[in-house]
């Protein structure tokens, strides 16, 4: 029997330090080593040399070309081409290679910004794809019901496959340098208006709580806005902004905050939803998007973000959590979110096709 060979667009992987990179280099790892048990598919991951070293030093790399955002030649020797992300710019139009198409998220349909033709506009895109896909992947319920509310799938089947949890057993914490001994809230993510962190600095009112808040800044007026935000209650000097950081020194966050703080308003899955759950911490989320669906009867949740309202959502949080002691049965609710099953049914889809 000839092998299957399987084609991963892992190009964003040239973006370190978001959720596309991580979501790649998870998937194929999970990818190439249930392949290599079985031998009846073979991967190859489109993506630079530097991101397929991380995946695998023995993997097969197809570099990306710009001319290949046009023209993907190659693309008809696979027998499926996984688009991973719905935003790609390479995507295999003129092939009849069989594709396999994820969707992250709708979330430009909640971005106040965008206007109703912009938003339009995506969605034209995003409906061709979806036209020249084969079968459809939603990393969350919530995804799913977007996409069949807003697109046209017509009977191409559409299937939802969970993220998998990214911590991994072989990374040992490690203390930012900048942290002392105060306890703190903590939370991470782009800063960008989505992650909504502005409402957070209210929450260190009349308590002594530091807020760590780890991510890239895509938007510096936005960044400035939690600033001013937390001015506005005096808080400024406990509100500490880390930047990019390290596996290890996420770990390190996860395992010794206070609670886990996620108020975002427009979010496909929320890994680090499940990072933190894996640690048994208590998560207190917003109940926007796919954030209840992730975080289940397992997480506390903001009703809504007036100030008063979340500060007593936080302290009835912290002290249910230390009342009933829940970490086993959260760290039991974040062991179902596992790469090794992502990549099973992922596996599974293939084979069909």
């Amino acid at each position: 029997m000839l092998q299957k060979k399987i084609v991963l667009d892992c190009e964003r992987m040239k973006y370190p330090n978001t959720g596309l990179y991580h979501y790649c280099l998870q998937l194929a790892k999970a990818l190439q080593l249930v392949m290599l048990q079985n031998d009846l598919e073979t991967l190859s991951v489109f993506a630079s040399p530097e991101a397929a070293a991380a995946i695998d030093a023995n993997i097969t790399n197809i570099t990306p070309a710009f001319w290949h955002k046009w023209l993907l030649p190659f693309a008809s020797k696979f027998d499926v081409w996984h688009a991973t992300h719905q935003s790609t710019d390479y995507f295999p139009t003129n092939t009849k290679t069989p594709i396999v198409l994820t969707i992250h998220d709708l979330n430009f349909l909640y971005d106040s910004h965008k206007d109703s033709q912009k938003k339009q506009r995506y969605l034209n895109a995003l409906q061709q794809k979806i036209d020249a896909s084969k079968h459809i992947v939603a990393i969350s319920q919530h995804v799913k019901n977007d996409i069949l509310q807003h697109c046209d799938v017509a009977n191409k089947p559409i299937s939802v496959i969970y993220n998998g949890c990214n911590i991994s057993n072989d990374i040992v914490p490690v203390k930012h340098t900048n942290i002392g001994s105060q306890p703190f809230l903590y939370t991470i993510g782009t800063i960008a208006e989505k992650k909504n962190f502005h409402v957070l600095p209210a929450l260190l009112v009349d308590n002594n709580y530091q807020l760590i808040i780890s991510g890239i800044t895509q938007s510096a007026t936005y960044k400035q806005q939690i600033i001013d935000c937390a001015k506005q209650y005096d808080v400024a000097d406990r509100v500490v902004f880390t930047g990019a950081i390290s596996e290890a020194e996420k770990y390190w966050y996860y395992q010794h905050c206070e609670a886990f703080v996620f108020p975002s308003i427009a979010e496909g899955f929320g890994l680090p939803v499940i990072e933190a759950m894996h640690f048994g911490k208590p998560v207190i989320l917003s109940t926007h998007t796919s954030l209840p669906e992730i975080g289940g009867s397992h997480a506390y949740y903001f009703q809504d973000f007036a100030p008063e309202n979340m500060r007593q959502i936080m302290f009835n949080s912290l002290a249910h959590y230390q009342q009933q002691n829940p970490q086993l049965a959260i760290k039991n609710w974040a062991s179902q979110f596992t790469w090794q099953q992502a990549a099973a049914q992922y596996l599974s889809l293939y084979r069909t096709l």
